[in-house]
């Protein structure tokens, strides 16, 4: 009796934890997770329109404003001075630069001055006789005459009679012969015509120089030209004489320089205009790199933002009672960091700095440290 009661107690237990178990698991739902709204927090400037200057960005390479190729007009050979003809060597204003051995030529020229002074000398005799009024003026040329100098110009011929007499005696041809071989015998020798450095030296002391041969290149140190290609839609807000500011590729050291050229003509395959820009600065030198930011011109009324802020190319994000919205612009100017807009109203709130995943209608909250305002 005992095991049919226990036996019958364990089949009821049994059978009751199923039923309790199915309606534990039946009573069971899943709580669903709240979705929390994010609410971004985002950076903003008030508007403020003003002027706002158009620079347009430019680069090139400095070049020397005065630049001479040195050639030889006459042959002989490259005599050695004080100063070795290397490329560095600088040279001060009427210093020789190149000195060719004229020793031959130059008493050709003595033996033509010679012939010159003989000829005047020979005519004096019939001067005093028939042309009394004239004798003093050719004695006292003959008088400043000097074989070592350079021949003096000669006296005035005043009238018909003088005229024909000279001539007649050669004495002009002998003269101007005499010129002509003392311009010649000035090539012997190449000075500088202003202070500054040799860039090129292709040629040694002792070294034979033929006519025609190029000896080098000389520049002057003091000026340099920036010659810079800039959007033919600039050409005609360009003026000469504006001051232009210039930095080295490091941005370490700034120059002032001044549009000195603008050129007329248009490059038909960029539609640029070459403008020069005309620098003095001991610290430059010829081939250095600088950037230019030419003054076009002032848009008034405008605002100056990031380029990232701007979206499709005409529209920005504001702020409206804490919900993002998008308005047009017009951009005037673009550069590789910033645009110029007009179009947007004062005093209205917009975003500084980009939102990730943001979109018209997204709720937002104001960063309340932030109190610069948009340049």
């Amino acid at each position: 009796m005992r095991k049919i009661i226990l036996a019958i107690l364990g089949i009821l237990l049994i059978i009751a934890a199923y039923f309790g178990a199915k309606a534990i698991a039946d009573s069971k739902s899943t709580p669903r997770a709240k979705i929390e709204k994010a609410v971004k927090t985002v950076f903003v400037d008030t508007v403020r329109n003003k002027v706002v200057p158009i620079l347009v960005p430019a680069n090139g390479n400095l070049v020397a404003r005065q630049r001479l190729e040195l050639f030889a007009e006459v042959q002989g050979v490259f005599l050695p001075s004080n100063k070795l003809f290397r490329p560095g060597q600088r040279y001060r204003k009427g210093e020789a630069i190149i000195r060719i051995n004229s020793s031959e030529y130059a008493a050709s020229v003595q033996s033509a001055k010679s012939n010159l002074y003989n000829q005047i000398t020979s005519v004096m005799p019939d001067l005093r006789l028939d042309y009394p009024d004239i004798y003093p003026k050719w004695a006292a040329y003959l008088q400043s005459f000097d074989l070592e100098n350079s021949t003096p110009k000669l006296p005035t011929l005043d009238s018909d009679q003088e005229k024909f007499f000279i001539t007649g005696r050669g004495i002009l041809t002998s003269y101007y012969n005499v010129k002509n071989l003392e311009q010649r015998l000035s090539k012997y020798s190449i000075r500088a015509p202003y202070n500054g450095v040799l860039t090129e030296a292709l040629v040694t002391e002792g070294t034979l120089v033929r006519g025609g041969q190029k000896l080098g290149e000389f520049i002057n140190t003091d000026r340099y030209e920036l010659e810079v290609a800039l959007s033919k839609k600039f050409s005609d807000l360009l003026q000469v004489g504006r001051q232009v500011e210039l930095t080295n590729l490091e941005k370490t050291q700034t120059y002032t320089g001044t549009v000195s050229r603008i050129n007329s003509k248009v490059e038909q395959a960029s539609q640029t205009v070459k403008a020069f820009i005309d620098v003095s600065h001991p610290d430059l030198k010829e081939g250095m790199y600088l950037e230019a930011n030419l003054m076009a011109r002032d848009e008034t009324n405008a605002l100056q933002i990031d380029r990232s802020l701007l979206l499709e190319n005409d529209k920005i994000f504001v702020v409206r009672d804490s919900i993002l919205d998008l308005i047009d612009v017009t951009p005037v100017y673009f550069t590789d960091e910033n645009v110029v807009l007009k179009g947007v109203p004062e005093g209205l709130t917009i975003i500084s700095k980009p939102v990730v995943g943001a979109y018209a209608g997204m709720l937002v909250k104001i960063y309340q440290e932030n109190t610069s305002k948009t340049q």
